[in-house]
């Protein structure tokens, strides 16, 4: 599995999100693509992936593509697709990604299954080194939980790179578009990116609603693709 960058910025912060419980990390990577005004830079690819990519307002969005904000020196990766056993992989390309770029960091957004959910969902942080800014930000740390998917992946390949991973709270069945939120707020107070908070759950709505038609025309093609396999076969 590769990369293809068009630029290479210095030092920047990278923020991640995959489709997991809720679709909360693709929501809200999604959602500071477009207030962040990110342009695309680049992409993930390999044979190992889907052939697929999705087109939304007339426009080609592949399904691991690279951003970059540069006034934030931000780059966003906004995955697209379940990539169910390619962890290590995507989680080693990521990697390799961030020690080339030399990043100061790599921020991973994560939804966590919850059977009861309040009417905020609660976020907290997790870090292999004792993180001091999301303490003084009034972020939990996360004592006891299960850690799955590229999320983990990433969380046990990095050596020197330093990762810090921001979960919230959602259920697991259904696009959440308020634990996105959450995110997103977790995030601006993190990395102090002046986000608007009061059309925050309007926009991740819209986001939720347009990524769960993109990853249902995923699955579609997915399984057509299967099927044609099959054919060939039998």
């Amino acid at each position: 599995m590769e990369y293809t960058l068009k630029v290479k910025p210095k030092n920047p912060t990278i923020i991640q999100g995959f489709p997991s419980f809720g679709l909360v990390g693709t929501i809200a990577t999604g959602f500071l693509i477009d207030h962040l005004n990110a342009k695309p830079i680049g992409e993930i690819y390999g044979k190992e992936l889907p052939a697929m990519v999705a087109v939304h307002n007339k426009e080609l969005i592949k399904p691991l593509e690279i951003f970059y904000a540069k006034k934030e020196n931000i780059i966003i990766i906004n995955a697209l697709l379940n990539v169910s056993g390619l962890e290590w992989e995507i989680a080693s390309t990521i990697l390799k990604l961030a020690k080339e770029l030399k990043a100061k960091e790599i921020v991973i957004i994560e939804g966590v299954a919850s059977p009861q959910i309040s009417e905020e969902p609660l976020a907290f942080y997790f870090s292999p080194k004792e993180n001091e800014k999301f303490k003084k930000k009034g972020i939990s740390k996360l004592n006891e939980g299960v850690i799955i998917g590229v999320t983990a992946s990433m969380l046990s390949l990095a050596k020197a790179t330093n990762v810090n991973c921001v979960f919230v709270e959602t259920h697991t069945d259904l696009p959440d578009s308020r634990a996105a939120a959450k995110a997103i707020e977790v995030i601006d107070k993190y990395l102090g990116l002046k986000v608007d908070y009061k059309p925050l759950i309007r926009k991740a709505e819209e986001f939720e609603e347009r990524i769960r038609k993109i990853i249902e025309k995923s699955k579609k093609s997915a399984e057509i693709a299967k099927q044609k396999q099959l054919s060939y076969l039998g």
